[in-house]
């Protein structure tokens, strides 16, 4: 089973510059996830969603990078079931013509 979560827009503090320490910025989330789907064991996209948003909310990360490490041990240690997961975080607003990301694909034994 695949559970798809894209465009997950909300604020929060991501940076290392002096202004994103200071202001929270639109944040985008986009995950895939792969899991196994036996006897109802199913992973609830919301609570998926809020871990996403709380966690980088909370924590105030200084880069993008350390973001995904984080976000990918706690889904996984909240969702034992999952086999994989792509994550990309996105700053829409850091620069004028573009819309930075980084992403990771994280494969996990079963």
């Amino acid at each position: 089973m695949k559970i798809h979560i894209e465009d997950l827009k909300f604020q929060a503090i991501l940076g290392i510059l002096d202004f994103e320490r200071e202001t929270p910025q639109e944040i985008i989330v986009n995950l895939s996830m792969s899991y196994t789907f036996e006897n109802a064991n199913f992973i609830n996209y919301a609570t998926v969603a809020n871990l996403i948003e709380t966690t980088m909310q909370e924590e105030k990360f200084l880069l993008i990078e350390e973001a995904i490490g984080f976000l990918a041990h706690s889904l996984k240690q909240t969702f034992p079931n999952i086999e994989s997961l792509a994550l990309k975080i996105s700053k829409p607003a850091i620069m004028q013509n573009s819309i930075v990301s980084v992403s990771d694909i994280f494969h996990f034994n079963a």
